[in-house]
């Protein structure tokens, strides 16, 4: 059975792209691994929380959800 594949239109920050025809378990597999960094940047606690750390976060949250915008879509145009 095919899984399916990224749609390749959804966008992060208005700068990055997320590639078509990845397949969904490998997509899946990446927005598990950004959102371990983000959940491991953001527990550091406030205090500790360094600009550049917040930047870090802030392009890590948004790639993962552009790549979860993106598998949405390409869920839906496969029905």
């Amino acid at each position: 059975m095919n899984e399916g594949t990224t749609a390749g239109i959804a966008t992060a920050l208005g700068i990055f792209r997320v590639q078509p025809g990845i397949p969904v378990g490998q997509a899946f597999d990446e927005v598990s691994l950004l959102l371990g960094c983000v959940r491991d940047l953001s527990e550091m606690g406030d205090e500790s929380i360094a600009p550049a750390t917040m930047v870090a976060l802030r392009y890590l949250s948004a790639m993962a959800k552009a790549l979860m915008n993106d598998l949405e879509v390409a869920r839906n145009q496969s029905r």
